[in-house]
């Protein structure tokens, strides 16, 4: 499932978007924006996976918003104005959009990022039940470490480095929370904020939208608390 954030100075464009998104069978709404400068302070909080973002705008382009976030997110234009295109295209744009949008042209687009992004080795944590192998090996320095999976009590996102916290200590590597998030098995890893992934067995407890695993207190992000629940509680 695409997390879709959608950014359009025309309120009747947003909506027509958001109708789009929840009509396809492979997008999910994250965020919908008027103003590009909010949405781009908001890239920090939330998960996005695609960005529908229209051409004019005021204060910060379309074009302007797709050069600051180049190679980060795929991007989708949308415009009443097709001269656009070219140099859209030339910004390794996934698609281009011309308004209004048919929900048939827009569930093509979705299938060029899916095409990109969903391929047999890229399963969410949330979604991977299969059997996995029970170590798990990344580079930490000049060496490349070996971690047993079962020894993992959580990771947290420091930048450009994740700390795995493990029974004997923490290991930091250079490398994404977003990428693990894609690897670690879903019977056993959740995501539950922006900076962190925890490990279902190691959670002594649940107070305040904290989770405790040992002296660590770990926070549930607003955007992640609907599907940690439903996990805890199907366990």
């Amino acid at each position: 499932m695409l997390r879709c954030l959608i950014i359009d100075d025309e309120p009747l464009a947003v909506k027509l978007l958001q109708d789009h998104v929840q009509a396809c069978a492979h997008t999910v709404l994250a965020k919908a924006f008027h103003n590009p400068i909010k949405a781009m302070q908001a890239l920090d909080e939330v998960e996005v996976d695609l960005i529908f973002l229209d051409v004019q705008m005021p204060e910060l382009s379309g074009v302007q918003f797709a050069k600051i976030v180049q190679g980060k997110y795929p991007v989708i234009l949308t415009t009443a104005y097709p001269d656009y295109a070219l140099e859209g295209y030339e910004l390794d744009i996934v698609d281009y959009l011309l308004k209004p949008i048919s929900l048939e042209r827009f569930e093509r687009a979705v299938a060029k990022v899916r095409e990109h992004q969903e391929g047999p080795s890229v399963v969410s944590a949330s979604a991977k039940t299969e059997p996995s192998p029970p170590v798990l090996f990344v580079k930490s320095g000049y060496k490349t470490q070996r971690i047993d999976l079962e020894d993992i009590r959580y990771l947290e996102g420091l930048s450009d480095y994740v700390r795995i916290q493990t029974g004997e200590g923490p290991v930091l590597t250079l490398d994404t929370l977003k990428n693990f998030n894609k690897t670690l098995p879903g019977d056993r890893f959740i995501r539950v904020h922006k900076s962190w992934i925890v490990a279902l067995p190691h959670i002594d407890y649940i107070e305040r939208n904290r989770i405790v695993i040992g002296d660590q207190r770990i926070p549930i992000g607003g955007t992640y608390q609907e599907e940690f629940w439903k996990r805890i509680h199907d366990s």
